[in-house]
């Protein structure tokens, strides 16, 4: 059923069309002051203007109120219709009306929320975690903003397609095969706490480096004087790295003794993975590293510098026989990687572990589009957007000094060259008429650019690309979230703490019940805590994390809203108990008119999240509905009531749980019927 303001909208725009031939939006919404009444169109001020223009008179707003009024047919919708202030038309709504709608949305699986008249196919790109690294807090935002989002557009009638555009090619992952080699070479060579080792050095000067910097801030002696202590501390450890790699490549010259039986046969963890692949970057891009030379026999000698660099053969060539150990390590990397991404999907209730959601894979990396790559230069070229600039190909975007770099001046690719092709292959192979980027508010200079040339270059045509930016998680200092010691939170560490903060918050409310029903609890409570307090936040804005707030069963939180729907099934278990069941509904207190009338406003938040793509909507909304309920609970006794009082009012209830569960699982978040 149409929601009640796109009902009175169209009912406006009909009288307004009859009163003066014109159309026009009527600025239907709902009253600032009840009194006044329930819902008000503000169009007569406006359309005092027009009407003057058109005529050469002055118009008078509230006559032109009084004429919309005068045309005006709303049947049994309404009780009263009256004019206020300069021309604002109130509406009283019909309580016998609004408890047939309530009924409608009682006996309806959707809550009888009207789908979009016009469905479209609409790409959804979020999350994008990277290859031998672990999620973290960074990852977060983009990843429940964008699931939430593509729920709510899915649940309105769109074809939704999910896309994880993870991070799996490019030159980095010459540092990542370097990373794996150390790891077989060391390992399989019996030295395996020599890596350890090197590694640890690594952190430590990492840490005690920016422990100098922070104590010598702002003095710019004892600032140089800490950088060229960790760097001298670096080059010594730069030094064994290469007498360690210059003795195991003694060892494997061709790979077939250490890295390819580790490849094919030994086990690997992300987080050993990525300590090395954070290593191997330190160590490579050390001034040091470009000094030594490392030597196989029959080869060219290569610095330690340029060893990561040697990738690119692979990358340019993935199938290529001569590249198999390179192809073997890509794989190994994605697989642990996509693992462990998937363990943190499934903690956090993200559709990106659902296949059966869509006929589209839900992950699209950057190597899918790797092939499609030389086409879209090429395109770009033949359209006169792309022009030659110091060797490379560039495309100049009005309004930026810095041009869109599409191609290197050596040869390889850039991110603005796999998101072209995307947007290429989302527009013209997966149809999509909207593609939605959520991605932080920092690369929105890079999708101006790339959108404007897919729209020069006729890829985009008739789609809309949005970036849908996001703000920083901050700390309590008001900077980027950290660790204590400055590191960045990985996303596996920040969820488990959120979930024993929940736990002992639990075992504190309900002693009575069994250890699996808390763990159960504490994992609704504490997962849906840390995504609604980031869901409840304009998208946009930036906010400062805090549990303490985050778990608090007080304000606009996920606790107080799971406990608000907790309690409300309470109710049901006590009324079957007692035999009661819901009838039909009637709307008497002013209680249970207010309850009603923001009940049927679902709709309404529903179509304003999926054309803003911001959720901060829907949790205002729910906080607003378990507000209420509060106050009808309070003041309209249910289960003590008269036989037929107790049948509408549990009626009503339901509907407020049921609307509440569906407005959680849009966002995302579980709600356990007892807390």
């Amino acid at each position: 059923m149409p929601t009640i303001a796109t009902l009175l909208d169209s009912k406006f725009r009909q009288a307004i069309r009859v009163a003066f031939d014109l159309d026009a939006d009527p600025l239907v919404g709902p009253s600032q002051n009840e009194k006044f009444g329930d819902y008000q169109a503000n169009a007569a001020m406006g359309l005092a203007k027009t009407l003057s223009e058109k005529t050469g008179q002055k118009a008078n707003p509230r006559q032109i109120a009084e004429q919309i009024k005068a045309k005006l047919d709303l049947g049994d919708i309404a009780t009263e219709l009256s004019i206020a202030g300069p021309g604002f038309i109130n509406v009283r709504l019909n309580p016998l009306w609004l408890a047939s709608l309530l009924q409608q949305a009682g006996a309806s699986q959707t809550l009888a929320i009207e789908p979009t008249p016009i469905p479209q196919t609409v790409v959804v790109d979020y999350s994008g975690p990277n290859i031998a690294k672990e999620m973290h807090v960074g990852h977060l935002r983009s990843t429940i903003i964008g699931d939430a989002v593509a729920r709510v557009l899915a649940f309105r009638g769109d074809n939704v397609i999910r896309q994880n555009h993870f991070g799996d090619w490019g030159t980095q992952f010459g540092r990542v095969v370097l990373a794996m080699w150390y790891q077989a070479g060391f390992r399989r060579s019996g030295n395996g706490s020599a890596l350890t080792e090197l590694i640890h050095q690594q952190q430590t000067i990492a840490r005690q480096a920016a422990a100098d910097l922070q104590v010598a801030s702002g003095d710019a002696a004892k600032e140089k004087a800490a950088k060229e202590n960790a760097a001298a501390a670096l080059a010594g450890l730069v030094n064994q790295t290469a007498e360690w790699h210059q003795r195991l490549l003694d060892q494997d010259p061709d790979g077939t003794r250490h890295f390819e039986p580790y490849l094919r046969d030994d086990a690997l963890a992300l987080d050993e993975l990525e300590a090395a692949y954070v290593f191997v970057s330190v160590v490579t891009d050390h001034a040091r590293a470009k000094q030594i030379t490392i030597t196989r026999a029959g080869a060219e000698p290569r610095t330690l510098e340029e060893l990561p660099r040697l990738i690119t053969t692979f990358i340019q060539n993935p199938d290529d026989p001569a590249n198999r150990q390179e192809r073997l390590a890509w794989e190994k990397a994605r697989a642990v990687t996509l693992d462990a991404c998937n363990a943190i999907y499934r903690r956090l209730h993200v559709q990106l572990v659902e296949p059966e959601l869509q006929t589209e894979p839900l992950e699209r990396p950057e190597s899918f589009y790797n092939p499609l790559l030389p086409a879209v230069v090429t395109d770009l070229r033949a359209r006169n957007l792309a022009i030659t600039s110091d060797g490379a190909t560039v495309v100049r975007v009005p309004g930026f000094e810095t041009p869109l770099i599409v191609e290197k001046a050596g040869g390889g690719f850039l991110y603005g060259t796999t998101d072209l092709a995307a947007i290429r292959f989302r527009t013209g192979t997966l149809g999509a008429s909207r593609v939605v980027y959520f991605v932080d508010a920092r690369q929105s200079q890079h999708f101006t650019q790339v959108f404007w040339t897919a729209r020069e270059a006729g890829w985009a045509t008739d789609a809309a690309l949005e970036h849908a930016a996001f703000g920083t998680m901050l700390g309590a200092d008001g900077k980027p979230f950290k660790t204590r010691s400055g590191d960045t939170v990985k996303l596996r560490d920040l969820l488990d703490e959120a979930e024993e903060r929940a736990l002992a918050v639990v075992s504190e409310k309900n002693t009575d019940l069994s250890a699996d029903q808390k763990a159960a609890i504490a994992h609704a409570v504490g997962i849906g805590a840390v995504k609604y307090a980031d869901l409840s936040k304009d998208r946009t804005s930036d906010y400062v994390f805090s549990f303490d707030k985050m778990l608090s069963l007080e304000g606009n939180t996920a606790p107080y809203l799971l406990y608000a729907h907790a309690r409300i099934r309470s109710i049901f278990r006590k009324a079957a108990a007692a035999g009661a069941t819901p009838g039909p509904i009637k709307l008497e207190s002013p209680y249970e008119l207010a309850l009603a009338k923001h009940v049927l406003r679902f709709g309404d938040v529903i179509a304003l999240v999926a054309r803003e793509l911001k959720p901060h909507h829907l949790t205002t909304y729910l906080y607003d509905l378990a507000g209420a309920f509060s106050s009808f609970y309070e003041n309209c006794p249910v289960l003590q009531s008269d036989e037929a009082t107790r049948a509408s009012r549990l009626a009503l209830a339901d509907t407020v749980a049921r609307t509440i569960a569906q407005g959680l699982d849009l966002l995302g978040i579980e709600h356990p019927e007892q807390m």
